[in-house]
């Protein structure tokens, strides 16, 4: 199995379907240049799997799966950025942290998002409600209308998910 994709395939692959892919986007976005971003970020991550890509035998179907993957990214990355906005809009001027703050807020929030990704509702929502709100197993039971022994159990899955990924 090649560890590289072979140019010549690439460039078939790019001319073919670029033009299709990239109207699929945009109608999935309805922004020509979020659109243009994520078909580049697509062919980019076709790149990054030589072994797929020599076994691909519906390419518009595998496009459109690696396409969706990052529109779905696209989507979580914008609702997070707006949500941070709106809540640093909600503070009084003098508290308004630096574009630069905001930015760094904004990674972080979206890096604790990937990293809490795959994690059953509960054990994420178990997990935010300690971490952020402060609150203690007791409480979180109840505001999750569950046991104690739950929260404990979806607190123990959460951490082992996030070690996992480090």
């Amino acid at each position: 199995m090649p560890d590289r994709v072979p140019p010549s395939r690439v460039e078939t692959l790019y001319g073919e379907h670029h033009g299709w892919l990239l109207g699929w986007l945009r109608r999935k976005l309805g922004n020509a240049f979020d659109a243009a971003d994520l078909a580049q970020d697509t062919f980019m991550r076709m790149l990054g799997r030589p072994r797929e890509l020599d076994e691909v035998r519906e390419p518009r179907a595998w496009l459109t799966t690696i396409a969706h993957g990052l529109v779905v990214d696209h989507v979580r990355r914008r609702t997070l950025e707006r949500a941070c906005l709106d809540a640093i809009a909600s503070l009084p001027e003098q508290q308004a942290p630096s574009p630069e703050t905001q930015l760094m807020l904004i990674e972080a929030l979206v890096r604790i998002d990937a990293m809490l990704d795959g994690l059953p509702a509960k054990a994420r929502s178990a997990f935010l409600l300690s971490r952020l709100d402060g609150l203690n197993y007791n409480e979180i039971a109840e505001r999750l209308h569950v046991s104690l022994s739950s929260v404990e159990k979806y607190m123990a899955s959460a951490i082992r998910h996030c070690l996992a990924l480090k």
